[in-house]
């Protein structure tokens, strides 16, 4: 996978130069692709400032009310994380996300997904991706600048794709779901439950959390998420007769 089909995505970023930050090491790594999601402040003169130059991927960057929208594109969502999970979710360091990245089919197209600088992604927003990544630190001392997490994550991957033996990418057989279709899937999934009375919407525990960890790891083609809602369908007519 290629680092023009790769989008960086920040969501709830709080200050400018961050963003600006966050351009410069993408635009060193030859990454291009940015989204802010409900960003909390204005690309400014301070954002151009710390760009120092990366100047085209804030004029192009893309702006987006919620993490679903910016990603419904994406094949690959790859979720950023400094802290373990009461439900854990396929996990992996640097190093490994880009190896499992540069193994996605040609064409596909990625996201990594960064969260506030104060608090991360919140669950419901991890539960969008497919994939979390942890960066290795000081377990005394944790805390990473946003736009340093994203220039370690971007040199990663630019350094396995130009390795001297890379991987061969793989011609795709199916061609993934993006992020859309498989909400769409998630959501007919969550009504069909509740219809049945297996799903009880005022006490649902972790049931949709742990069908979402089930199905995102096994990186779900068209083809598949269209089985699957076709056995919906099938369960909606039982259901209505």
């Amino acid at each position: 996978m290629l680092t023009q089909e790769i989008k960086i995505v920040m969501v709830g970023t709080t200050h400018p130069g961050n963003i600006g930050a966050a351009a410069r090491a993408m635009h060193t790594m030859c990454f291009s692709r940015l989204a802010l999601v409900d960003p909390q402040c204005d690309i400014d003169a301070v954002a151009y400032a710390r760009a120092s130059g990366a100047d085209h991927i804030l004029d192009d960057c893309q702006f987006h009310d919620g993490l679903a929208d910016a990603i419904a594109d994406c094949n690959c969502v790859v979720a950023t994380s400094a802290r373990r999970r009461s439900l854990s979710w396929p996990e992996s360091d640097p190093r490994g996300i880009a190896e499992w990245l540069q193994q996605q089919a040609a064409g596909s197209r990625a996201a990594i997904v960064f969260g506030p600088e104060h608090s991360g992604l919140s669950n419901d927003e991890l539960q969008l991706c497919n994939r979390m990544v942890v960066i290795p630190t000081n377990p005394e001392f944790g805390s990473l600048n946003v736009a340093a997490a994203i220039q370690i994550l971007c040199y990663q991957i630019f350094a396995h794709q130009h390795a001297s033996n890379p991987v061969e990418e793989a011609e795709p057989q199916e061609p993934r779901a993006n992020s859309a279709e498989v909400e769409s899937f998630f959501s007919h999934l969550q009504q069909n439950l509740e219809r049945s009375g297996f799903l009880d919407p005022q006490k649902p525990g972790q049931i949709m959390q742990r069908l979402r960890r089930l199905y995102l790891r096994s990186d779900l083609t068209r083809n598949e998420i269209n089985i699957l809602r076709g056995t919906l369908s099938a369960f909606d007519r039982r259901l209505e007769r």
